[in-house]
């Protein structure tokens, strides 16, 4: 496929199309074509001709929340088109729809012959992701069925069951088989000297277990009406600073993207969420370490995503060691997915459990949010999940056994637990892996602030002194190992990671700023490490890369060694702040503001490590997601830090 994708999101679904506003279904593109809805594909072909032929792209689809585009029939200089279609699409909840104003250029009446060819393959995400793995589905069927308006696609296999419904105003004059699965809507438009008409076409998703009364916006106007009236919600009341304008639109955009990345989930009472998903398109579900975050660098001015998300991951939380080995009681859920493979058990990934650090920072969320909102029936109400959370660090956690928060590879399931859970992330400055145990050092500073925050909580909310000293206890205990065990005297930087022999993984890493945010450094070796972040090797202009250039792991592509990450610089930049870093903080901020103003004021996930000094625009990674929640509500992180400097 030649097309770019343009991403259209609302909530839990989203639709990837092409310049020409097409989906093509096309496998191995690099990311995912078509319309989908809580991890299933929904729509797999979308594509319109004209008289039989693709059209021209006149005006192509632009980035943005809705998509737009001009298309004429394919001619030359000494004929000029016959007719101009103006394409408009737009995603709601659950729902894609389109209008088709096609206009008569000529002197005389005309008839046009439109047709959408449209098919559902219900492929799970998973399915097309890069790694081209296969998934036997026993009985799987797939069928259509033409209606008055319309036509509906259905899937079934056991108990599972999807449907999609494409409706249209007017209806199709015929609906044709393609002999591909596949089927192509048909009108006859019989257009008057230089006139218009107007068709839109519906589309209504019901993945498995969807009991909602869904209903579909009359058209793409009325999806834009919404999707402003929630991002007003978000951002208003903020109050943005007035003497840097290109943070307080970096903060505007944020807050809007987060708007749109709200998904469904359900509280300990079955009572009904939105909470901030991890990104679009791979990853529009709840994600505990990403939502966390999402909500921490959001609560000084938007606090009630941080409650929705510890409900959500209270109602997810771990209460017996399950199928799988990283199930253990107390632990904060990683990922929740709702697709077919997922529910079959065919990917880990229905409720997994695999990392090592939603757990602390569920807690940090939980004392930031009661110490900021001051809610105490939320802190009493979640008392037993906040204990049963210190219980897995101290326990299956390994504080107890090991003196730090411990993972394994998790054969099936992710080989890195910590943020950067990517293969080969953690690595020694040769690029060499290490084998069994991992103590990755970042978690040990969520595992203080975790220690820190739930004392204060349980002194001043629980009534519960006696806990909180021993809290108190355990967290300068970590303190005190932490230091002698990772600090590097050689080259004066915490090391990255032990190994389960506990020798130091060597590689100069930015997680040390993480340590800044948690205060788990005394001072000398916070300014130290806050100082050393800013030098050439590890900042590129538009942030602090993921690895310091100049070892052999470092690779300015490489997802997590080389690369910068906003939410990672965010961290950092509350840290310098921590730590009176003042000048270094505002330095990062303007580096990543920067980087935002040259995409429209939005941050993506990541950005490629090359240097601003040899590149005067940011390099974007090239399989970043495009939303992301954590990036979205960065700016507001940097606000917090450094104001309107």
């Amino acid at each position: 496929m030649t097309d770019r994708h343009h991403l259209l999101v609302h909530g839990a679904t989203f639709a990837a199309v092409g310049d020409r506003g097409d989906i093509s279904g096309v496998r191995g593109s690099g990311s995912p074509d078509g319309l989908f809805v809580r991890d299933a594909r929904h729509l797999s072909r979308w594509q319109l001709t004209l008289d039989g032929a693709v059209p021209e792209v006149l005006t192509p689809v632009a980035d943005g929340d809705a998509a737009r585009c001009v298309l004429v029939p394919r001619g030359g200089r000494q004929e000029p088109p016959a007719h101009t279609v103006f394409r408009h699409q737009a995603v709601g909840d659950s729902s894609f729809v389109e209008s088709l104003r096609v206009t008569s250029n000529r002197p005389v009446p005309t008839t046009v012959r439109l047709a959408i060819t449209a098919d559902a393959d219900f492929t799970d995400q998973f399915e097309l992701r890069s790694d081209h793995r296969t998934y036997v589905k026993p009985g799987a069927v797939r069928s259509r069925e033409v209606t008055d308006d319309g036509i509906e696609f259905t899937y079934r296999r056991a108990e599972w069951r999807s449907r999609t419904a494409i409706t249209a105003d007017p209806a199709p004059d015929a609906v044709e088989e393609t002999g591909t699965g596949a089927r192509r809507l048909v009108w006859s438009l019989d257009l008057p000297a230089h006139g218009t008409t107007e068709l839109v076409l519906r589309v209504i998703a019901r993945p498995h277990g969807e009991r909602r009364a869904l209903r579909v916006p009359r058209d793409p106007a009325a999806v834009q009406e919404q999707r402003l009236a929630l991002e007003g919600q978000f951002v208003e009341g903020v109050a943005f600073p007035t003497g840097w304008p290109e943070l307080a639109e970096a903060c505007a955009r944020g807050l809007a993207d987060l708007a749109v990345l709200q998904v469904p989930a359900t509280g300990p009472d079955g009572e009904e969420l939105r909470v901030p998903a991890a990104g679009a398109p791979w990853y529009l579900t709840l994600l505990g370490r990403d939502a966390l975050l999402t909500s921490l660098f959001a609560l000084p001015y938007r606090p009630q995503p941080a409650a929705a998300t510890l409900l959500a991951l209270a109602a997810a939380q771990a209460t017996g060691s399950g199928p799988s080995p990283v199930a253990q009681p107390g632990k904060i859920v990683h990922e929740v997915r709702h697709g077919e493979l997922a529910h079959f058990g065919q990917v880990p990934f229905g409720r997994y459990y695999g990392s090592v650090d939603a757990t602390p920072l569920f807690l940090i969320l939980l004392g930031a949010y009661a110490e900021r909102t001051g809610d105490a029936d939320l802190a009493r109400r979640l008392e037993p999940h906040a204990r049963a959370a210190v219980g897995w660090m101290l326990d299956h956690g390994g504080l107890t056994s090991r003196g730090y928060l411990v993972y394994r590879a998790d054969e099936g399931g992710l080989a890195n637990q910590n943020w950067k859970d990517s293969p080969g992330a953690i690595c020694c400055a040769d690029g060499t892996r290490p084998s069994g145990a991992v103590m990755a050092a970042g978690a040990q500073g969520y595992a203080y602030d975790a220690l820190r925050r739930t004392a204060w909580v349980a002194r001043t909310m629980w009534a519960d002194e006696t806990y909180a000293a021993l809290l108190e206890q355990a967290a300068a205990d970590l303190r005190d190992r932490f230091q002698r065990d990772f600090w590097m005297p050689e080259r004066s930087f915490p090391a990255l990671a032990l190994d389960g022999r506990g020798s130091r993984i060597d590689a100069l890493a930015s997680d040390a700023g993480h340590l800044l945010w948690s205060g788990l450094l005394d001072k000398e070796y916070g300014e130290q490490v806050g100082r050393r972040l800013l030098e050439p090797d590890f900042f590129s202009g538009w942030g602090v890369r993921t690895v310091a250039a100049g070892q052999p792991a470092y690779h300015p592509l490489s997802y997590h060694r080389g690369s910068v990450w906003p939410h990672d610089n965010a961290l950092i930049t509350l840290g310098l702040a921590r730590y009176g870093l003042h000048d270094e903080a505002r330095t990062v901020a303007h580096a990543l503001v920067d980087a935002a103003t040259a995409a429209g004021y939005r941050l993506p996930e990541v950005l490629a490590g090359y240097g601003r000094d040899t590149h005067p625009e940011p390099v974007p990674y090239p399989h970043a997601c495009v939303r992301e929640s954590r990036s979205a509500a960065a700016p507001l992180a940097l606000l917090t830090a450094v104001g309107g400097a």
